[in-house]
């Protein structure tokens, strides 16, 4: 009978045989390990052992008992005979077959429990078919067993006619299919069998989960797959003690069952860098454009498969969510790029941009998941220097012609010299820096455009239902206008006192409020200022689209419905939170602002045209002066681009496909040709869009062991879903139709949840919490072990005023020297070493490269230290046992 289960973590039966219990860790008495280190070491262990046969493992096993502890013939056959019997599983049962059973259960009459002692059903086990068992087929376990795992089988039990415990560690050379001994159609390759006289099954069965234990412990599964002698086996144990920790008696309840951890430490913990070091481009050419070479030979063999990787119902959501966010950044900075330039770059200009620059840039790029368009500090630039052109009566447009060509130009120069090797000096601070302050933006804007709902659509503070309908319509001076038929009436509240109901005038019937204003008539009365509640409503959708987009993103972590389903609509959460809002919103049928989009291809300002020339409408020496302003831009673009590409090529995204640095500018800086030749909004990354993109791209494990959280592989990296985002957004024009049904503030609902999710990803919020949580109640974080509370306050406050600093020229008319306040954070960070030592700083930032190799005690010094104490490696008995093999996944522990 089937007693204990592990697939990474224990699950036991549950009193009745019912069910499987909850996975939990197991907790082993000390006692048991230190009895099945005596029966390894006493017992038969059979290595590499030749067997196709359940059967022919047992005679061997019986066979190769040492001579002290042979059997009598007669007890071997009664051994073999009890052995070779069918086992008795516990299957695991959907909610729907539960119910089918509670049905059925009446007709059948009571079933007795399962008995403690191992009961064995009559069909033999010594020959199995080729095929699997249905069972084994239908059962729920193999979906989450991973590729090439093998199932162990542990059997331990009490039997009367055993004087001495019979014990065998037997260990297959390959293998094999044992038929229905296992609940789960899997090779098995380890058995331990534990059979002894009555009256202790309660240590047979603490040594047996001792054992499945050991099984699963990832050290000594190696140690067991390549020992060569039964000392080599005690060895991987004595490795497993060396690691225990013991519990004392009496300080906790043992019947408590410990939950698995959210994350489990790796057998080798290996130092992870948070934020992109620039090691892919560490290496620098002594040639021109050789940095470009390099990125362009990395990215060459995989641009098929960046299409072909596409191919997966994720990229379907992806691109829904993300040419939605896209939509409305292009009309939100198309609208304020409007006002900043006379509409000479308004909504239609941004889309049109928007397009043709994504899909370029995700066709040739070297991060295509990268995903382009107007930014705030571009934006910023764009009104100072129409501002400057107004001032100085030159030609805006041909002015900025001129700043693009030099900018493309500085940036190929750029290209050219490698200057992307900078990015390893964009270490976390910068890159938390200006990250947060993108996302701050994206959630300032939200909040901004909602408030302005409210001059738009005023809420009626002193609304009174009596008052709704206590208005009249008077005619105009002239009359009504002749021709508009129907008899005259008032209109009259009979609910209201004569005194305040308004005197009965002349109106036609059925007179509307914008029928008679129409007519040139005039409202009379307490309700004519009425407006109903847009605002309100507007902002019940932004909260709630906002809520429901972050509780359906995080619906996969929930411990309701199956495991598919919760992946399914964590994947298309920020989509169905917007289809969901958009159905209140025409349920409920007031007039909320919606999404506007153009339906001519026109330019928004008729004085323009689609071509800017370089010469006609300026003094020729405008292309000299240009420059100036050109390395401010340039330095912007640089900064933008690179510091968004470096947060996208962390290593904890897992990113198998390299990234483009060079490359990734050269499409920029070749795309401000164009853009300035055609009048269109200068684009470089958005890190909040691009980080989105990537969020909602996440690869996780498909199958898991219950209890075990499902891994995270990667990013599908692939160039469709961001070609496909920006075609959708070129043909928004002709969609008008359809998007004019979204509510705008449904939109900044998204926007809302894009910077807070945004924000949330950086460590500088967890170091902000800080300040607001008591020390006893502090998270158990990495850097808090090792350095003080107060230099981690001290850095995080140095950080705050950096992110002040930067709001604070964003917003004023010293805007113009942003870009340079973006360089500076990499000097302010170079300045940070004075204040705290190289110890501190690698744990809360990454070391610059001049720093990084100081001969210092640093991180990976300290972490080697832990990891030598904490986990201690087997040692030179081992050897090389420790190389990749199959995992040993599926653990029965049999009774």
């Amino acid at each position: 009978t089937d007693m204990d289960l592990w697939m990474k973590f224990e699950e036991k039966v549950e009193d009745g045989g019912e069910r499987w219990s909850a996975p939990h860790i197991p907790v082993l008495p000390l006692q048991s390990l230190f009895q099945l280190r005596t029966c390894l070491q006493k017992g038969t262990v059979l290595l590499d052992l030749d067997a196709l046969s359940f059967k022919e493992i047992i005679d061997k096993a019986i066979s190769g008992q040492p001579e002290e502890a042979k059997l009598q013939p007669e007890l071997r056959e009664r051994l073999a005979a009890l052995l070779l019997r069918q086992p008795r599983h516990q299957p695991t049962k959907s909610p729907l077959q539960l119910l089918a059973e509670l049905s059925l259960s009446p007709c059948r009459g009571r079933h007795s429990a399962w008995p403690w002692v191992a009961t064995w059903a009559a069909t033999s086990l010594g020959q199995y078919p080729h095929c699997p068992p249905s069972f084994q087929l239908r059962n729920r376990f193999q979906k989450r067993v991973p590729p090439g795992a093998e199932a162990a089988h542990v059997v331990v039990g009490e039997v009367e006619f055993l004087e001495k415990p019979f014990t065998a560690f037997i260990r297959l050379r390959r293998g094999v299919a044992l038929g229905s001994l296992a609940e789960v159609a899997l090779p098995s390759r380890f058995l331990f069998i534990l059979l002894g006289p009555q009256a202790k099954v309660k240590a047979y069965h603490e040594v047996g989960r001792a054992m499945a234990t050991l099984l699963t412990d990832e050290l000594f599964q190696r140690v067991a797959r390549q020992a060569e002698h039964r000392e080599d086996l005690i060895t991987g144990m004595e490795a497993f003690l060396d690691e225990l920790t013991v519990l004392p008696p009496r300080k906790w309840d043992p019947s408590a069952r410990i939950p698995p951890p959210s994350s489990l430490l790796p057998l080798s913990w290996r130092q992870s860098q948070p934020g992109g070091d620039g090691s892919e481009i560490s290496l620098r050419c002594p040639r021109l454009f050789g940095g470009l070479l390099q990125d362009i030979r990395r990215k060459a063999p995989w641009y098929g498969s960046d299409f072909s990787d596409a191919l997966h119902p994720q990229c379907l959501a992806a691109v829904l969510y993300i040419y939605l966010a896209t939509v409305t950044n292009a009309i939100t900075f198309g609208g304020m790029l409007g006002d900043a330039t006379d509409n000479m770059q308004g909504v239609l200009e941004s889309f049109l941009g928007t397009a043709f620059a994504g899909s370029i840039f995700c066709l040739f790029s070297g991060q295509p998941l990268t995903i382009l368009g107007s930014t705030g500090p571009v934006l910023v630039f764009e009104r100072l220097l129409f501002s400057f052109s107004q001032h100085h009566s030159l030609d805006y447009l041909e002015f900025r012609l001129w700043i693009g060509l030099w900018v493309a130009f500085f940036g190929v120069v750029l290209v050219a010299t490698e200057a992307s090797h900078l990015v390893r000096y964009f270490t976390r601070f910068t890159e938390e820096g200006f990250c947060a302050l993108i996302s701050l933006i994206f959630i300032y804007d939200s909040l901004k455009k909602m408030l302005s709902l409210a001059d738009a659509f005023p809420i009626n503070w002193h609304y009174r239902l009596d008052n709704v309908t206590s208005y009249s319509c008077t005619p105009p001076p002239d009359g009504w206008v002749r021709g508009w038929g129907g008899p005259e009436v008032s209109v009259h509240d009979p609910s209201l006192p004569p005194a305040l109901s308004p005197q009965p005038s002349a109106a036609p019937a059925g007179l509307s409020r914008t029928q008679c204003l129409g007519q040139g008539g005039h409202l009379l009365g307490t309700s004519c200022q009425y407006v109903p509640d847009v605002t309100l409503i507007s902002f019940l959708l932004f909260g709630g689209t906002f809520l429901s987009c972050t509780a359906l993103k995080h619906f996969r972590s929930s411990r309701y419905f199956p495991s598919w389903v919760r992946k399914l609509v964590s994947d298309f959460a920020i989509i169905v939170a917007i289809l969901v809002s958009c159905t209140v919103d025409a349920i409920l049928g007031l007039e909320t602002p919606k999404l506007l989009v153009p339906s001519e291809l026109k330019p928004t300002n008729p004085a323009r045209g689609w071509i800017v020339f370089p010469f006609g409408a300026n003094p020729w020496w405008v292309c000299l002066v240009s420059p100036v302003p050109a390395v401010l831009i340039t330095i912007l673009i640089f900064m933008d681009q690179q510091i968004t590409a470096v947060i996208l090529n962390r290593r904890e995204y897992k990113l198998r496909k390299g990234a483009g640095f060079h490359l990734d500018l050269l499409c920029v800086s070749l795309l401000m040709v164009v853009t300035s030749a055609t009048g269109l909004p200068w684009y470089v990354s958005t890190t909040v869009i691009s980080l989105a993109h990537m969020e909602s791209l996440r690869k996780e494990s498909a199958t898991s062991a219950p209890g075990e959280h499902p891994k995270f592989l990667g990013i599908r990296e692939q160039r469709l879903t961001g070609l496909a985002v920006f075609i959708l957004t070129g043909v928004s024009v002709f969609m008008a139709p359809v998007l004019k049904h979204i509510p705008m503030p449904v939109l900044y609902g998204v926007f809302l949840h894009m910077g807070v999710a945004a924000l949330n990803s950086i460590q500088l919020t967890d170091r902000v919490r800080l300040f607001l949580t008591p020390a006893k109640h502090q998270p158990d974080l990495a850097y808090l072990r090792h350095v003080p509370l107060r230099r981690v306050h001290l850095f995080t406050v140095i950080q705050l005023l950096c992110l002040a600093l930067l709001w604070v020229l964003k917003s004023t008319m010293a805007a113009i020297i942003f870009p340079v306040m973006l360089l500076a954070l990499v000097g302010i960070r170079k300045g940070l070493e004075h204040i705290f030592s190289v110890h501190d700083l690698s744990w809360l930032d990454s070391l610059l490269p001049d720093t990084a190799g100081k001969d210092t005690e640093g991180k990976q010094p300290r972490k080697r230290k832990e990891e030598e104490s904490n986990s201690k490696e087997v040692g030179d008995a081992l050897g090389a046992v420790l190389f990749h093999k199959p995992p040993l996944e599926m653990l029965w522990c049999g009774r």
